[in-house]
């Protein structure tokens, strides 16, 4: 009776595994057959991260166009302007007499910002007095503000702190005394993580994390799409499949999309960084641990989203509409803790919120496991919750589809028996 039952329960073993490869093959099958699937989950994440990295290699702007106004004419004056123009931040290449005219060229776009130097600059420099120097800068892009108003300050601090010296000295103190009179608090500041404060090392690591769920998104709504197209009864599973039962619908498909983006995941979080010199301290392990969870989330998330879209275009317009949302409500950009409660709630529902903030912390901060625990506890809740949500999702499309076919072979049982009457009574 024992051999029996273990011969028993090894066919069923065997079968289900089977079955499980059947829906493995035929998903890849039905994946690559598909120019539109073709593109989302092979050709998007390719190209989409070499793309962006190579639009931002450049990290900082470097030569901002500025023009100067000076109205001093003073050996100070010039002084100031050539360490201005020394800097690699920003580059003076024009100079007006007048701010009118300065500004004619900024409302041109011929430059960023304008700095402008009083006619008595120097007066008030010479007899002790405090003097200013104005900047003007473009705030329609925070990049040049940030540049601009940066170099400028860096340059003013560093005569000022000049000036000072020289006036100590004039008074007889000389040496390190006039220094630390000069500045007694020097400041020095440090930049963490991203010492070169790049805009890229600041953008790209979130982006790389939701290049990875919305194409496995947009792939696994075009497919589901697709199948419902082609399915007569306009269902998400077809009649070839559902004999593998829920559970072996389910995991062969999740296999499939887990084995092809686990090596696109290796190619975008673990070759870009390196190939585009974006921040990668973080451990490989630590990196893996979160992949998995965060993989098998956006893959059920997607299966189960996906129930609710009839058509192959449906996917492209959710996309659309939630790129930008789900960017922003990563947290990367602003504070998690000044988010609206519901968006709180709402950006913890989607997986891509803590695949990005586990990932920046482990790869740009140094984080390990330990200290991403709330993330990683985070997407393996999703992992069963979706999970959960797609059998629930699944077995629903069988039903019916179950449901349709009987109703089907009803109706045409009901015909048959109606002809065969009509025959006899004729």
């Amino acid at each position: 009776m024992k051999i029996i039952r273990k011969s028993t329960s090894a066919r069923k073993v065997f079968s289900m595994v089977k079955d499980i490869l059947v829906v493995v093959r035929n998903e890849f099958q039905t994946m690559f057959k598909d120019r539109g699937v073709v593109i989302m989950l092979v050709l998007a994440p390719l190209a989409y991260p070499v793309l962006y990295c190579s639009l931002y290699k450049n990290e900082t702007l470097i030569d901002v166009p500025v023009t100067a106004v000076d109205c001093s004419r003073s050996q100070e004056s010039r002084e100031l302007l050539r360490h201005f123009d020394a800097t690699q931040n920003i580059q003076i290449v024009s100079r007006f007499g007048t701010l009118a005219e300065a500004k004619q060229a900024y409302n041109q776009k011929k430059v960023h910002g304008v700095i402008f130097i009083p006619a008595d600059f120097s007066k008030r420099i010479n007899s002790g007095e405090q003097t200013t120097v104005s900047v003007y800068a473009d705030i329609s892009s925070f990049m040049y503000y940030r540049i601009i108003n940066q170099a400028c300050n860096n340059c003013v601090m560093a005569m000022s702190n000049q000036i000072q010296v020289e006036r100590l000295n004039a008074n007889g103190i000389t040496g390190e005394s006039a220094t630390i009179l000069s500045s007694p608090i020097p400041f020095e500041g440090v930049v963490l993580y991203n010492e070169g404060a790049g805009f890229a090392s600041f953008l790209m690591p979130a982006v790389l994390i939701l290049i990875l769920f919305q194409t496995l998104f947009l792939g696994i709504g075009i497919i589901a799409g697709t199948s419902r197209g082609e399915n007569r009864f306009h269902v998400l599973v077809s009649s070839s499949v559902q004999r593998g039962q829920t559970f072996r619908v389910i995991l062969g498909k999740s296999i499939c999309y887990f084995t092809l983006y686990a090596s696109w995941s290796f190619f975008i979080l673990m070759l870009i960084p390196r190939a585009f010199n974006l921040p990668h301290i973080g451990i490989p392990f630590d990196i893996l641990m979160l992949l998995i969870p965060f993989l098998l989330a956006s893959i059920f998330f997607s299966m189960t989203i996906s129930v609710f879209m009839p058509h192959r275009e449906t996917s492209m317009v959710v996309f659309m509409f939630m790129s930008l949302i789900l960017l922003f409500l990563s947290g990367f950009s602003w504070p998690q803790s000044n988010i609206n409660g519901f968006w709180k709630v709402f950006a913890w529902v989607i997986p891509s919120t803590n695949g990005i903030q586990g990932y920046i912390k482990i790869n740009s901060l140094g984080a390990d496991l330990r200290h991403i625990s709330f993330e990683y506890i985070s997407l393996w809740v999703q992992t069963a919750v979706y999970f959960a949500t797609t059998c629930w999702a699944y077995y629903w499309q069988i039903n019916k589809i179950k449901t349709k076919s009987e109703n089907q072979v009803e109706d045409q049982d009901d015909n048959l028996t109606e002809d065969s009457t009509d025959a006899v009574l004729n």
